[in-house]
């Protein structure tokens, strides 16, 4: 059985606190910008990349050691530094907030462990070995890559627009679930790897037994 439960959560606007300024910290904030979340790092020094982040505006830096108090106001919390006590004080501060908390490589002070990612556009591809062996996680997710193109990104950028259209044209849920299994499974995917854009929007259209005029303003490439 496992420990966790496997969810993606919405970080646009919410406030993320990074207390490290090394390489770890930086992949931290780099997977935390690009889900959108307003981001405030704490530490005496940042990675030069950190920096010109900071300087751009993309993230907060306070330019200190972490402080009691600190993660106040924040939705989730990352400890990241090399120094274990402070890494300790930044989870019970946390987690007598309620607040979602890793301290990196330190799973009983985690509520929340971040897996390796594989990102196409709005496809997402999560891996977790539970924190047991996230090399394994990442060796996983390489293995995938070659097998999850730019396709999948385009693929959902096309379909996006067409659920209203099909819950409009067929109301019952059992008929669209099979339509959209019919798309899934049919030959589309491989339609695009070839850049045959054109026909496999004659796919779309044929199997949801739609015209091209009742999809207004289509996704372009």
């Amino acid at each position: 059985m496992s420990d966790y439960y496997p969810i993606f959560v919405d970080l646009r606007g919410k406030a993320a606190l990074v207390v490290g300024g090394g390489p770890v910290a930086e992949g931290k904030v780099r997977g935390l910008l690009e889900a959108g979340a307003c981001v405030t790092v704490v530490s005496p020094d940042l990675t030069p990349e950190l920096q010109q982040l900071a300087q751009k505006g993309e993230l907060l830096w306070v330019q200190r050691k972490y402080q009691t108090g600190d993660t106040a106001g924040s939705f989730l919390v990352i400890g990241a530094t090399n120094d274990p006590a402070a890494n300790a004080a930044v989870w019970e501060e946390a987690s007598a907030r309620n607040q979602l908390a890793n301290i990196v490589d330190d799973i009983p002070h985690c509520n929340f462990i971040a897996p390796s990612i594989l990102r196409q556009g709005d496809l997402t591809v999560a891996i977790s070995t539970g924190g047991r062996a996230p090399t394994l996680a990442v060796r996983l997710r390489e293995k995938l890559e070659p097998l999850i193109g730019a396709e999948y990104a385009r693929f959902l950028q096309m379909v996006a627009p067409l659920r209203a259209v099909l819950l409009q044209k067929h109301p019952p849920f059992a008929v669209r679930k099979k339509l959209w299994y019919q798309l899934v499974d049919s030959d589309i995917l491989d339609l695009l790897k070839k850049g045959d854009e054109a026909t496999a929007w004659q796919r779309i259209y044929t199997i949801f037994g739609i015209e091209p005029g009742e999809l207004e303003n289509p996704p372009q490439a």
